[in-house]
């Protein structure tokens, strides 16, 4: 089989290039397929169902040809349709993302955190669920950034949508939470708008749960090389990705 004995990992487009660098930091030595569905994206502005459509399609070809495990580099992809990916393959390891709210909760007690994301993932369940279950209701602000992950996507100035969402909170948010997997790659950009302000991301946490897991059934690639990192894409910008990758 074409992939036998990788990990494929897909988003949207190129935001999960973000999680990919943190799965090659922590797991230098396995080997990766990247897909991007830069056709569909983004993706936070789909239904649900459709979603689940995209993202089925990337996973039935990824395990067709031979993956050992998944990772749903999107946080949207993951609130939408990662219970179903689960169910249709109980036996691979089906790994996703989440905004790192918990972390962020927990180490910055009563301070107010802004919640960057797409709106599928706001409004969707699995957002309200992990916020109330750290009773944080009045101290997790979910900001919907409706066409940002486009401008990233497009190599657009996101300035102005930047503006936009972030102005009204200037000078009073210390902490921000980068729900979308595309929101790293405007770090500087948000700073030069909000300030010095401290980020959390939900990539690392994948990296470790994807090691616990593979480790977890003995699927841990032992050897001492390092790994192969191969990418496609729906819409042919594939050497999109491996720039951003070494950005």
């Amino acid at each position: 089989m074409k992939y036998k004995d990788y990990i494929g990992v897909f988003d949207s487009g190129v935001g999960g290039i973000n999680v990919l660098k943190e799965l090659i930091r922590v797991l230098p030595n396995e080997n990766y397929i990247y897909y991007g569905d830069s056709l569909h994206a983004p993706y936070g502005n789909k239904t649900k169902q459709e979603i689940i459509k995209y993202s089925l399609n990337i996973v039935n070809d990824l395990v067709k040809n031979g993956v050992k495990a998944i990772v749903i580099a999107c946080n949207t992809a993951t609130s939408a349709a990662a219970s179903e990916i689960r169910k249709q393959y109980p036996k691979i390891p089906i790994i996703g993302i989440e905004p790192a709210i918990k972390p962020a909760v927990i180490e910055n007690p009563r301070k107010k955190i802004l919640v960057l994301a797409t709106k599928a993932t706001i409004e969707f369940e699995k957002f309200h669920t992990l916020r109330n279950s750290l009773n944080a209701q009045n101290r997790v602000i979910p900001v919907i950034c409706e066409g940002l992950a486009e401008a990233i996507e497009n190599n657009k100035d996101p300035k102005d949508l930047l503006k936009k969402y972030l102005l009204p909170y200037k000078n009073k948010i210390s902490i921000v939470v980068l729900g979308c997997t595309h929101y790293p790659f405007v770090k500087k950009e948000i700073k030069s708008i909000l300030g010095n302000v401290r980020f959390y991301d939900g990539a690392y946490g994948t990296a470790l749960n994807l090691k616990r897991q593979l480790s977890n059934k003995n699927l841990l690639n032992i050897s001492n090389q390092k790994g192969v990192i191969l990418f496609e894409s729906s819409n042919h910008t594939k050497s999109l990705y491996k720039q951003f990758l070494i950005q």
